[in-house]
């Protein structure tokens, strides 16, 4: 809370001094400032109130000029400051103390474009105009302007109040009144003398203020009006006990009044999961002073706040209680969905629900067992959230429901869901039936086939229409009146054949009208209609077609028919030439008569228009061109839109007429016309309708022009770079011009003179030219040439460049000791194709055909050979290419010898060489290769050792292997095919058999089955061992046998062996025995089955024996280890003490 106390100084203008208002006494001005969005009231002595909207200063005097008392909180102190020559009374909080309900948090925070405002309550200096601070968009807080009026003196109390602040003034107050009034967050009262009327500052009059902030203040001090006086009250923060996982209670204290005295309100408490400054929501308005939440989330922080609220007068929010509630169960899953069936079998999944803050172990799943009574079982228990229920009935619905478990408890079940297994096919379905027939559609409805459930969704199908279930509204084509359906049904799993046709038919109606409706042959006097029948016909089979036509574009005209009947042409007419008509047509049949086509609008065309006067010369002559002239034919009504045409023909050629111009221009230039020579001209005009008749001829004589175009030269090649061009004579020639060329593009000047030859020299081999003669007299040049193409001969190839030898051969063929592979480019032929290639190596030539490549074989290995190479073609050989250095590589090892060592069922261990390293380098490797079931060899192994396991074969197979050993001169060649054979492996070990006690003293041994092995059969050995006689029983291929004859109340122990037999009978193997299965026949009525150890353990203790012998010497070994932990404690015991 901030004021200013100030001098008045004299005012400008010659206005009357402020202090001069209320008599000769010096005067103080306080100074209250309003925050934005609050509200400054004020009282007069005629109980009128006046309201301040804020920012605003609102100036206040003293008339006594005293300071007036202030009185303050505990933890606030007042200080008098004088700055700039104005006195300032500040309220500030002593060190960090704060109010009970006010955390330091809130506090304003520093704003850096206007601190004093913000940070600490500070005073702006004092000036005659209004003081605005820089501000943003976002600082619209932190601006203030200004309203100066003047309230009387009196007690004033400034009170916060539902987002207003109010000023109380009292004239007369008891002296105990004076005290601040303290209820939670504390009181500042603001004591000034009495005065007896309110004079507000006139409007012209400006007084000297300064600007403060309560902003800090009204942050600090929260207080609610009741009533007509200025009693307050406020509360504390609230509690929160008893906190669950989905419940809390939250508590507060009573409202009080400013003296302590509580007071009957009522209590809004708000909550919000956001944090503490999210948005709340109301969860409790009553007279209570405590409220138990409910439906909260698990494992959640809270907040709450609660106010007080007595009549429209609403107090503060207390400080936010923070909470978080406790983990709860899961919160129930959704249903499980299906994810794969048959008829057998379900796959179900199901997605986890919501923890609530503990992880979820386990889940439940539960089904009735296709009982439908409402009783469930459990089929599932365990982390995984899918499960496949097999051994099921097929065509039979289930129900199932899920639940999820975690630390904290379970959830509730999921709701349920029936899922039904595939069954069998349903029959055929019935013919649909009909139920409602139109004119372009029916009505069908049909039932379910025979020998499906109800709960199974089917859908059927309409031949020719689209799936539907249930009543199908069919859209028919009326393109015949009779129709045939038939009905298909089908599910997810199955589907049936058609049924039984339905016949059914659909009523006639109006056809359409005709479509595509065009005119051909359009004449002066007449046009032939064509159209095309309607899209819909009604149905009714053959159409009528009627034709109107009326003169004119008019749709309103008269229409007159010209044509009715079946055909879909006609032709019009006895028509007037240049005239519009419109047609329309239209199409009959027994349902009626369809509406008009669109019409078209036709017009005849024009009559041709006359002969045009003869053409005429415009200006000279030229050589090659004349300028033509003519006028158009004599206006007769069908010249509109005329176009000319004028034709040329020589005198001595009268047949061979060309067209030279066509436009509606009267004149024309005609060009490329030969010097010297007779032309005749004459034109013809057209319009729409066609041509007219040729007007009379014009005959021209065109003038001299320079000489004509040459005859080609001949050209003679007298070498493959050297060539002789020859031209012939002609009269009145004074230059001849030859150019010469690659192509006709690259043409140059190379002769010009009187001469009728030239030589060309330093030519290209095989190369072509082309060349061309221009005559040339005192008229000017005259045309070139044709064109004369002509070519070099050929000459021998070049020498041979980039000769190498390559490093990779085909090992398959060659070797790297006795071969070296050469490779070249193939030269430059000059015209003639390369026919071979001759090698010299030495006084050796080796000749090869028409190749860039070729292997030298049968040399010496490690040895050193000198080549060279040339190019032969048709024109002779070549030079030879550079010399080529080039040495053999020594020769690669030997395969070792390979031999089996060891042989498995499923492995075969191999061995090379005799494990020395005298005969090969260190650094000589072996591959080793396999044939495969396509009759490939295949690497299995590639190193530097002399053996290999070769694994995951099969038992009794023959395999194939071959070697090949690697050094530095190359790959060796392949061993031999070395053969080996894996053996058989031995029949699987069977579990404990089973026993069971027969009539008598016999009992029936049982046993699982081994199905044969590769062929061989397979045979059971038994042995019993009654007390001390052992006995082995040759069984054979049943997998039961029964003994008689046992001696009552004695311990049988029965084991079994696996034997297999080779066909042959040759070789026989037999297996390790199962574990024992004890028996002890005893004297009873009812005859008792003896399970095995494994699964009868609890029946095995009551008769006090081992179920097997692992299980005796597991007993024996625990018995012995739990007697030495029991001597070495007691040794231990002893020898301590």
């Amino acid at each position: 809370m901030m004021m200013d106390h100030m001098e008045l100084p004299p005012m400008p203008n010659g206005d009357v001094p402020l202090h001069m208002l209320n008599g000769d006494a010096p005067q103080q001005v306080i100074l209250v400032q309003v925050n934005p969005g609050e509200t400054f009231t004020i009282r007069a002595e005629d109980g009128t109130l006046q309201c301040i909207q804020g920012p605003a200063e609102v100036p206040m005097m003293s008339p006594n000029g005293s300071i007036p008392p202030i009185h303050v909180p505990p933890g606030y102190i007042s200080q008098v400051t004088d700055n700039t020559g104005v006195r300032r009374v500040v309220v500030t909080p002593h060190s960090e103390c704060y109010p009970p309900s006010y955390s330091p948090a809130l506090s304003p925070p520093s704003h850096p474009l206007a601190p004093p405002y913000i940070a600490h309550p500070q005073f702006i200096p004092a000036s005659h105009t209004a003081y605005y601070p820089p501000a943003s968009p976002s600082d619209v807080a932190t601006q203030f302007y200004q309203h100066r009026l003047f309230y009387p003196e009196g007690e004033f109390k400034f009170v916060r109040s539902m987002g207003r602040t109010f000023l109380m003034s009292h004239t007369a107050l008891p002296k105990e009144r004076s005290k601040p009034f303290l209820s939670g967050f504390g009181i500042i009262s603001y004591h000034l003398n009495p005065i007896s009327v309110l004079r507000p500052v006139e409007s012209r009059t400006r007084a000297i203020v300064s600007q403060f902030n309560l902003y800090q203040a009204a942050k600090q001090f929260q207080v609610c009006r009741v009533g007509s006086d200025a009693r307050l009250f406020a509360f504390y923060c609230t509690q929160v006990s008893k906190v669950q996982s989905r419940s809390a209670l939250v508590s507060w204290a009573r409202a009080a009044q400013g003296d302590g005295t509580p007071i009957s309100c009522g209590y809004e408490l708000m909550l919000t999961d956001k944090g503490s400054d999210g948005k709340y929501r109301v969860v409790y308005s009553g007279e209570l002073l405590e409220c138990h939440l409910t439906d909260l989330r698990p494992a959640t922080d809270y907040h709450v706040r609660v106010s007080a609220f007595c009549n429209a007068v609403r107090g503060p929010f207390s400080e936010p209680a923070t909470f978080t509630t406790h983990c709860g169960p899961p919160d129930i899953p959704q249903a499980p969905r299906l994810s794969h069936r048959s008829k057998s079998f379900l796959s179900l999944q199901w997605k986890p629900p919501v923890d609530n803050g503990s992880r979820i172990t386990n889940y439940i799943l539960e089904w009735d067992e296709g009982k439908k009574n409402s009783i469930f079982r459990e089929c599932y228990f365990g982390s995984q959230r899918h499960y496949k229920v097999v051994r099921l009935c097929p065509g039979m619905g289930y129900t199932f429901r899920v639940a999820a478990l975690n630390d904290i408890g379970t959830s509730g079940f999921s709701p349920e869901v029936v899922f039904q297994t595939t069954g069998s096919h349903p029959q055929l379905p019935p013919a649909p039936r009909l139920v409602k027939v139109g004119s372009a559609w029916v009505t069908l409805e049909w039932t379910r086939p025979s020998g499906c459930s109800q709960e199974e969704p089917i859908t059927y199908t309409l031949e020719g229409q689209e799936e539907v279930i249930g009543t199908l509204l069919l859209h028919l084509a009326l393109m015949s009146l009779c129709h045939h359906l038939q009905l298909r049904a089908c599910s997810a799993d199955w589907s049936t054949g058609p049924s039984a046709v339905l016949v059914c038919k659909t009523s006639p109606e109006k056809p359409g009208p005709p479509t595509d409706l065009r005119v051909d042959d359009v004449t002066s006097h007449s046009f032939s209609v064509m159209w095309q029948p309607p899209e819909d016909d009604g149905g009714s089979g053959p159409l009528t077609y009627i034709l109107e036509i009326t003169e004119g574009n008019s749709r309103e005209g008269p229409w007159n028919d010209v044509y009715r009947g079946p055909g879909m042409q006609h032709v019009c007419d006895g028509l007037r030439p240049a005239a519009c008509y419109s047609l329309r047509l239209c199409s009959v049949n027994t349902g009626g008569q369809s509406q008009g086509s669109v019409s078209l609008c036709v017009q005849t065309l024009n009559l041709p228009p006359a002969a045009c006067p003869p053409p005429r010369v415009v200006g000279h002559v030229r050589h090659k061109e004349v300028n033509l002239e003519w006028d158009p034919p004599a206006h007769d009504g069908a010249s509109l839109g005329v176009e000319f045409s004028v034709e040329m023909f020589k005198v001595e050629e009268t047949l061979e007429q060309e067209e030279v111009y066509r436009g509606r221009s009267t004149e024309c230039t005609v060009g490329s016309l030969l010097p010297g020579a007779i032309y005749k001209f004459r034109v013809r005009a057209a319009n729409d309708a066609g041509y007219g008749p040729y007007s009379e001829a014009t005959e021209v004589t065109t003038a001299a022009g320079p000489p004509g175009q040459c005859r080609a030269p001949h050209v003679t090649m007298s070498s493959h770079t050297c060539a002789v061009a020859c031209a012939s004579s002609g009269a009145d020639i004074s230059e001849y011009r030859l150019d010469w060329g690659g192509d006709q593009d690259s043409l140059e000047l190379v002769y010009s003179g009187t001469n009728m030859f030239c030589q060309i020299s330093n030519l290209e081999a095989a190369s072509s030219y082309c060349c061309r003669l221009q005559a040339v007299n005192q008229a000017g040049a005259g045309p070139h040439s044709e064109l004369v193409t002509c070519r070099t001969p050929a000459a021998i190839p070049d020498a041979v460049q980039g000769f190498y030898l390559q490093d990779h051969i085909d090992a398959h063929h060659y070797s790297l000791s006795t071969s070296l592979s050469l490779v070249w480019e193939e030269p430059c032929c000059n015209g003639a194709e390369i026919t071979s290639y001759t090698i010299a190596m030495g006084d050796r030539l080796i000749s090869t055909g028409n190749v860039t490549c070729y292997v030298v074989s049968d040399l010496q290995p490690d040895s050193e050979y000198n080549f060279q190479v040339r190019a032969e073609n048709a024109m002779g050989a070549g030079a030879f290419s550079q010399r080529l250095v080039a040495r053999t590589r020594p020769l690669p090892p030997s395969p070792p010898r390979l031999e089996c060592v060891a042989v498995g069922p499923q492995s075969l261990k191999l061995r090379w060489g005799d494990g020395s390293r005298t005969q090969c380098s260190e650094d000589t490797v072996y591959t080793l290769q396999m044939e495969d079931r396509n009759q490939r060899y295949i690497v299995i192994y590639r190193g530097p050792s002399h053996t290999f396991r070769v694994q995951r074969l099969c038992e009794s197979s023959r395999y194939s292997f071959r070697i090949q050993a690697v050094s530095e001169a190359g790959e060796g060649p392949f061993s031999e095919i070395h053969t080996f054979s894996t053996a058989k492996s031995l029949p699987p070990t069977l579990k404990a058999p089973r026993v069971a006690q027969v009539e008598g003293n016999g009992c029936e041994v049982t046993w699982e089955a081994v199905p044969p092995m590769k062929g061989d059969r397979i045979a059971y050995l038994l042995h019993v061992l009654g007390g001390r006689d052992s006995e082995y029983k040759q069984v054979g291929e049943d997998t039961t046998f029964q003994l008689s004859g046992l001696q009552w109340n004695t311990d049988y122990r029965f084991r079994v062996c696996v034997c297999r037999r080779s066909a042959d009978a040759s070789q026989e193997l037999c297996g390790s025995f199962s574990p024992a299965s004890h028996f002890t026949p005893c004297r009873s009525d009812l005859a008792l089955a003896v399970e095995t150890s494994s699964a009868s353990a609890p029946a095995a203790k009551a008769f006090g024996i081992a179920s097997t012998d692992g299980q005796f010497a597991t007993m024996m070994v625990v018995g012995l280890a739990f007697l030495s932990f029991l001597m070495a404690f007691i040794l231990q015991f002893f020898l301590v003490e």
